[in-house]
């Protein structure tokens, strides 16, 4: 690969050559892909990029730790819709708010970026089979995406996974283990059965090419935006390896002069898990939480992506945030209100940290905002019903129609 130089240690600094199955450094510390950025500039222009029909992650191959002659994997990943949201902005008192949303992926999350990286990188080192750990997002994504390329895989997954996640699993043809504990307990045997059996390992706090996939989001914001940067972008964080790509692709544009500021990052995480917010809030070392919220996919109490979260956050003058559980559920019926976008309770919890930012006056009214919906709602229906209600039941009988309008305070115009 031309454009990379190596993968580098964020705990001790050591370099290793940037191959298919690279994992973590001998310290134990997770690599960060190195590139050479004037390679890069000699080869990616603005026009360039802006001439291409590719509308996939793909399109950014010369900012990606992929081999030349490496193929697109099958599903379409990536060029999510970027939508100007004035309605929401307004409700919220932002001058401007677009809304960023990855819930249209194949499998319906921001995760598909990781995954189809992996299975990009799995098909350069020969592997046939892939495996990984996740509360369920980044499980199906692998999932389908493997099915896509005709690879085989495992997947380690908590009990508490919901169950549209799981239904894609199975649909996808895993081998789905649903494990009896914690994120921490599916990661430690999903950990030891790749260890035992040696299949290509997916999970992001060991492959730091995952990381590179998931900056793509990043990378199609500010091209959709025309490369004018706005003043914050927020998501939801779980293990820290999203925030991190994130950052990660917009440090790219800034070294190849594509953009000419850095945004802030606004990281949301749930109340009853938020480990890295509590860290930054503190200022201590990060230590394990229990994993309670409604919102799976950021139910991580033991962060596997610590360092490069946290390094993400500081570095961009980063704002923390957290979350009821309620509040969550108020974000999703307000983004499928005002947006008409459905997301998933960890996906809706960027917006839901926005919205509570503009009340505390942390926000300003001339301030820019993009929020990343990191997830379908479909994956979750039970939670969406519990946070927007039931509905209207009756007989086909129009007094009894009426009546019911009446008592729910419905006005027909």
């Amino acid at each position: 690969m031309k454009n990379v130089l190596y993968g580098k240690c964020v705990k001790c600094g050591k370099t290793y050559e940037a191959t298919p199955d690279l994992t973590n450094c001998e310290c134990g510390g997770i690599l960060e892909i190195t590139y050479d950025y004037d390679y890069i500039k000699t080869q990616l222009t603005k026009e360039k990029l802006a001439a291409r029909t590719d509308r996939t992650m793909w399109r950014y191959r010369e900012l990606l730790p992929i081999e030349e002659t490496t193929e697109p994997t099958p599903l379409r990943v990536g060029w999510s819709p970027l939508y100007e949201e004035p309605r929401l902005a307004e409700q919220l008192g932002l001058k401007k708010l677009w809304v960023k949303d990855d819930g249209q992926n194949p499998t319906a999350s921001l995760k598909d970026r990781a995954s189809a990286m992996a299975v990009a990188k799995a098909r350069e080192a020969g592997a046939k089979v892939i495996a990984c750990s996740s509360t369920g997002n980044a499980a199906s994504s692998l999932a389908g995406n493997a099915a896509a390329a005709g690879l085989k895989t495992y997947i380690f997954v908590p009990s508490r996974a919901p169950k549209g996640k799981v239904a894609q699993l199975m649909t996808f043809g895993a081998n789905v283990i649903s494990v009896q504990g914690s994120y921490e307990d599916t990661f430690e045997l999903s950990k030891a059965a790749i260890d035992k059996w040696g299949w290509y390992n997916r999970n992001a706090a060991i492959n730091p090419y995952l990381s590179e996939g998931k900056k793509t989001v990043s990378l199609e914001i500010m091209e959709q935006l025309n490369w004018e940067v706005p003043d914050y972008i927020a998501i939801s964080v779980g293990d820290g390896c999203t925030i991190a790509g994130l950052w990660k692709g917009l440090k790219d544009l800034y070294a190849i002069g594509f953009i000419d500021k850095l945004p802030r990052l606004i990281s949301a995480q749930a109340e009853g898990c938020c480990p890295l917010n509590r860290a930054i809030a503190t200022g201590e070392d990060w230590y394990p939480m229990e994993e309670n919220t409604l919102a799976d996919s950021i139910a991580v109490g033991v962060p596997r992506n610590a360092d490069k979260a946290l390094v993400a956050i500081r570095e961009s003058n980063g704002l923390v945030v957290n979350v009821s559980d309620e509040e969550i559920m108020a974000a999703q019926k307000l983004l499928g209100m005002t947006c008409g976008v459905f997301g998933e309770p960890a996906g809706v919890t960027g917006t839901a940290g926005v919205k509570k930012l503009c009340e505390q006056g942390v926000i300003g009214k001339d301030d820019t905002v993009v929020s990343v919906v990191t997830g379908n709602g479909l994956k979750d229906v039970a939670n969406a019903i519990k946070a927007c209600g039931e509905p209207i039941s009756i007989p086909s009988d129009m007094d009894l129609l009426v009546k019911a309008f009446a008592e729910k305070g419905i006005v027909v115009d």
